[in-house]
């Protein structure tokens, strides 16, 4: 099949592979314009742009796809992408983690007869976490389950028919940065079988979503990362592993800000150990018992201000524990 495939992090980029590497023809690539990232601050493609120009498939980087934009250069950049799509032959679109929202004469163009339309691959069990961090949000939620959602593409947000929905556990020590890949994977296999079925007999089975159980997983901001040590233990422990590897889960001990990256509840309770909220309560071989509104949580993994990460009971020697009792500061 001719597939046009608009993306941008590695998310995508792992879908694209797998579409490539199962014999379609990708005969267009939308993508994010270069972004500037490192410590040099210089311009970047994005991995699913490095593929594509890999394998010589041409790559368009419109800033929006809307052409009422007043903007003239991103008019003009809309207006060509639209016309491209218009000129070229292909039989289905596949959008994953683009990071445009799709005009409705886009998704026009896809469902011109003789074409399959466009599909989306979504990390989450629609409607259950419609919108832009659906990883981060299933974990800070404590979900025991979450999957892959091929979804065929309607003008709302994440609102459209779903033609495959693959599932998977969420492991107690899972993390954003474990659980997308485990989505990726599953949602690369997911949407070569789709087009395979639409290779095959031409036709996917649609089913409207529900009415019922639908939530939005809104952006992650960096100033959701400041950790409320007044929460339970849970909650605290959810948090840690969602914002893992963005935007990092942040305390403030002894005058310094640590960045706080895994973390686990203690199988069996902490016996003997209590103390005020925030109150470092003593180790566990490399982590730290931290006494938060209900439990205690046991943090693994810590990093300084222009450090390195390390296990944190070794993180909290550096500051002096042992000498002084250290104290994780309330979230104001």
């Amino acid at each position: 099949m001719k597939i046009v495939f608009a993306g941008t992090p590695e998310f995508a980029a792992q879908a694209m592979r797998a579409i490539y590497a199962a014999g379609h023809e990708i005969v267009l690539a939308f993508t994010q314009p270069d972004r500037r990232a490192g410590r040099g601050m210089h311009l970047q493609a994005s991995p699913v742009k490095e593929f594509a120009l890999e394998n010589n498939i041409p790559v368009l980087q419109p800033e929006t796809l809307r052409r009422t934009s007043a903007d003239p250069q991103k008019k003009a950049q809309a207006d060509e992408a639209y016309e491209r799509l218009s000129s070229i032959e292909f039989d289905a679109m596949v959008v994953v983690a683009y990071g445009l929202i799709l005009p409705q004469e886009i998704l026009d163009i896809s469902e011109r007869p003789g074409r399959f339309g466009s599909f989306n691959i979504h990390a989450s069990l629609l409607p259950r976490w419609r919108g832009a961090a659906p990883i981060q949000r299933a974990i800070e939620a404590g979900d025991a389950k979450t999957g892959v959602c091929i979804m065929q593409m309607d003008a709302d947000l994440d609102t459209g028919d779903t033609v495959l929905i693959s599932s998977l556990d969420i492991a107690p020590d899972e993390t954003s940065a474990s659980l997308h890949d485990r989505l990726a994977q599953l949602g690369a296999d997911s949407i070569v079988s789709v087009l395979s079925t639409m290779q095959q007999r031409k036709d996917v089975n649609r089913v409207p979503q529900p009415k019922q159980g639908i939530t939005y997983a809104e952006k992650i901001l960096k100033s959701e990362a400041e950790i409320d040590w007044s929460l339970s233990a849970k909650e605290i422990d959810q948090r840690i592993r969602a914002f893992n590897p963005f935007p990092g889960a942040t305390g403030q001990v002894d005058g310094l800000v640590l960045k706080l990256w895994n973390s686990r509840i203690p199988e069996i309770g902490v016996m003997g150990l209590s103390g005020s909220v925030g109150d470092v309560l003593g180790f566990s071989g490399d982590g730290v018992y931290i006494q938060c509104g209900h439990g205690v949580i046991e943090v693994l993994q810590m990093q300084k201000p222009g450090g390195k990460k390390m296990d944190a009971k070794t993180c909290l020697q550096s500051i002096g524990v042992g000498q002084k009792q250290l104290h994780f500061l309330s979230k104001e």
